[in-house]
């Protein structure tokens, strides 16, 4: 069997309601594990999967894309015993070594308080052998490789750990409708809130054939990319060419992007009444482009019937592509195929836009039936991180089981 420890984070702060975050944060592992053997249990502030080999890269995956922790590491089981604990940390330097380390460093904690010595004498201990051998030099300030030992109900010695996402288990934070677009901002300004805890399901707007079907391509792999964080997310694609066409006809040309946003807010309202969402988000970032001025913001927003969320508000671009990267975002945003947003853009559009004045013209637009139209002919897509899971390594038995409770169909592998 294999064991992985993850470390939790945030919600360890969570007081008397400790207990309800770490059920959520369990049940959403086990979610995501659905079509694989694997037993998961948290006690003591550690998360622990064991599993067999052949599920090893399914929970590798997973705590990857699991919010609500700050690391996690595959950990090796030995005696409580120090002798034991030195052979294990010599074996592991001795893979370190032949991927290039030279210096070595020991960190410990002792949660049973019957061992022996304490952690402080474990972290001295414990690297005698890779010392004695001159196997790997002592570095405790910048080492190439840190080894861990944990003494609890049993002893866990394992190697670098990787970050985790730090946040709040999804869920634990109500509903919110992402506007989803094909540029870089909206699919961080959804990871982001599902990092606190927001179960995000997503908005597309279509016009085609004015977008190609590739841009609507592009949105869905987004969504499915960004599901893997928040275990799963709905798209609903909006028709929105006909609105964008009687937008073209009445508005004034440096108010079109000002009544497109209008009317993407006005659907996208209806929808979060529908679905049941709590707020509304979008990938805004003051002052990155003419619409996202404070006073055409204020515009917008005054077609709101629920909160707006705007996560990115206060980063620049920079700060948005490296979260991008970090969640494999990034290549699909910057595929060169256009949204709706940017073709219809005006050459010179309002930069400061009143509440009182964008709605007089929203009005004489005599729109609100075509939009009504858009909503009523959306398209629902879904995509479910387990079902990912099982396209890639679930076992036959498991992942029809799982195809057959919840009633949809298991996506191609990559």
């Amino acid at each position: 069997m294999i064991t992985y420890l993850g470390k939790l984070g945030e919600l360890t702060l969570k007081g008397s309601n400790l207990k309800l975050f770490e059920r959520l944060l369990v049940s959403n592992v086990k979610t995501y594990l659905l079509s694989v053997n694997a037993e998961v249990t948290l006690h003591a502030g550690r998360l622990y999967i064991e599993c067999e080999d052949s599920a090893a890269e399914a929970v590798e995956y997973t705590l990857r894309h699991l919010i609500g922790i700050t690391g996690w590491a595959k950990a090796e089981v030995v005696e409580k015993d120090i002798e034991a604990i030195q052979k294990k940390v010599y074996e592991l330097a001795l893979i370190a070594k032949e991927n290039g380390a030279k210096t070595f460093k020991i960190n410990a904690k002792r949660s049973d308080k019957g061992f022996v010595l304490d952690s402080y004498g474990i972290m001295r201990e414990a690297g005698n052998l890779v010392y004695s051998e001159k196997l790997l030099d002592v570095d405790v300030h910048n080492p190439d490789v840190t080894f861990t030992v944990e003494v609890r109900d049993k002893c866990y010695v394992y190697s670098d750990s990787e970050k985790g996402c730090r946040g709040l288990p999804v869920g634990s934070s109500g509903k919110g409708l992402l506007l989803l677009s094909g540029g870089l901002d909206s699919p961080v300004a959804g990871y982001r809130m599902m990092r606190r805890g927001m179960t995000v399901d997503c908005v597309y707007f279509h016009s085609y054939p004015y977008t190609s079907q590739e841009a609507q391509e592009k949105v869905e792999r987004l969504a499915e990319i960004i599901s893997g964080y928040g275990l799963r997310t709905h798209i609903n694609i909006i028709p929105f060419t006909e609105v964008q066409m009687q937008i073209k006809k009445k508005a004034p040309e440096n108010f079109s992007t000002l009544m497109l946003r209008m009317c993407m807010m006005k659907v996208a309202s209806m929808l979060a009444e529908r679905i049941g969402a709590d707020c509304l988000i979008t990938g805004e970032s003051l002052g990155q482009v003419a619409s996202q001025t404070n006073e055409n913001m204020a515009v917008t927003e005054s077609m709101a019937e629920l909160p707006l969320y705007r996560p990115l508000i206060g980063l620049d671009k920079e700060e948005i592509i490296e979260t991008a990267k970090q969640i494999d975002t990034y290549e699909t945003s910057i595929l060169p195929y256009e949204d709706c947003c940017v073709l219809f853009s005006p050459k010179h559009p309002i930069l400061r836009a009143s509440v009182e004045e964008a709605r007089k013209i929203y009005r004489e637009m005599e729109i609100d039936e075509l939009v009504k139209k858009a909503f009523d002919d959306r398209v629902l897509k879904r995509y479910e991180a387990s079902g990912y899971i099982a396209s890639k390594w679930g076992t036959k038995e498991n992942k029809q089981k799982l195809i057959d409770g919840n009633g949809y169909v298991v996506p191609k592998k990559d």
